[in-house]
């Protein structure tokens, strides 16, 4: 990355784009060292950066925290005491302490399968959540502008171009909400290929049952995908939380995208432990909720 670019123009440009970074800073310092404060170095997923704090090992170890930061979309703190030997191999003489600051500057990027009326609900949570939301239907008649007022795209085409020109990064969220089997297997399949080439989004959801996902997921294996990837669809998507309305299934679906985003962590766990259908019938007060539904 040329070193004449300006940083806070390239922050612009990378968020607005959707592209995964990181910026460290220089927060404070004592001592002899390397860097000054406000000194700031920016790294993209690809590993190209911009900017410093200072050189030598200092700075290749905050660029791996940086790396890190994009992986986990967390930020951190890091304290280093530099001294002579320490800094021998960089060739910096320096006795003193500094402290960087590392924190994502990523908007998760939400791409949504399907332009129905689910569809519609969560968008408009997804977007009032912080994500950047790209909404895709292969029916011109559902992918229009006026159906999901503040998404930052919607456009109409085949479900399988979309997935092969779409960028799948470590900001990258999935979720299907097609209008049937036939057309979540299509979208499935090619992300699919894409992972067998070694490209996967942070999350990847399907609405819909789990004798849905049954049905379907056998016929992918018959077609040679992977078990690795079919492991990484969570089928049925959401939170547990019992929701039924189309608003109620698309805040479930965004609390999970929360969750996955801030902890790092699912709904799986939810799901299998959930209580199996004669079990749920035999109490009246726990009703079958909307995201099951086929």
């Amino acid at each position: 990355m040329s070193s004449s670019v300006d940083i806070f123009e390239e922050i612009v440009r990378l968020r607005k784009a959707g592209i995964p970074a990181a910026l460290a800073t220089i927060v404070g310092t004592r001592g002899s060292t390397p860097g000054q404060e406000s000194m700031r170095l920016l790294v993209k997923e690809d590993g190209t950066f911009l900017g410093t704090v200072g050189g030598g090992c200092l700075e290749a170890d905050v660029y791996e925290a940086a790396l890190e930061v994009i992986r986990l979309e967390t930020s951190k703190s890091l304290q280093f005491r530099l001294t002579q030997k320490e800094s021998a191999d960089s060739g910096l003489l320096c006795g003193g302490e500094v402290t960087i600051f590392v924190e994502s500057i990523t908007i998760p990027a939400l791409t949504v399968f399907g332009g129905g009326h689910v569809s519609s609900a969560l968008c408009r949570v997804a977007s009032l959540a912080g994500f950047r939301v790209v909404v895709t239907d292969d029916r011109e008649s559902y992918a229009r502008a006026d159906r999901f007022p503040g998404v930052s795209e919607v456009f109409a085409a085949p479900f399988i171009e979309t997935v092969g020109q779409m960028e799948l990064q470590a900001n990258t969220y999935i979720v299907i909400v097609t209008r049937g089997h036939k057309e979540d297997g299509l979208v499935l399949r090619a992300l699919a290929e894409r992972f067998t080439a070694g490209a996967k989004p942070r999350f990847l959801g399907m609405i819909g049952s789990r004798t849905k996902r049954g049905v379907l997921f056998r016929q992918l294996r018959a077609d040679g995908v992977p078990e690795e990837f079919l492991s990484m669809v969570r089928s049925p998507v959401g939170t547990l939380i019992g929701a039924r309305t189309h608003e109620e299934i698309a805040v479930s679906i965004v609390g999970e995208l929360i969750s996955v985003r801030r902890l790092g962590q699912d709904s799986e766990q939810a799901w299998v432990d959930r209580p199996s259908r004669k079990a749920r019938q035999s109490s009246p007060k726990e009703s079958e909720p909307g995201l099951e539904a086929s």
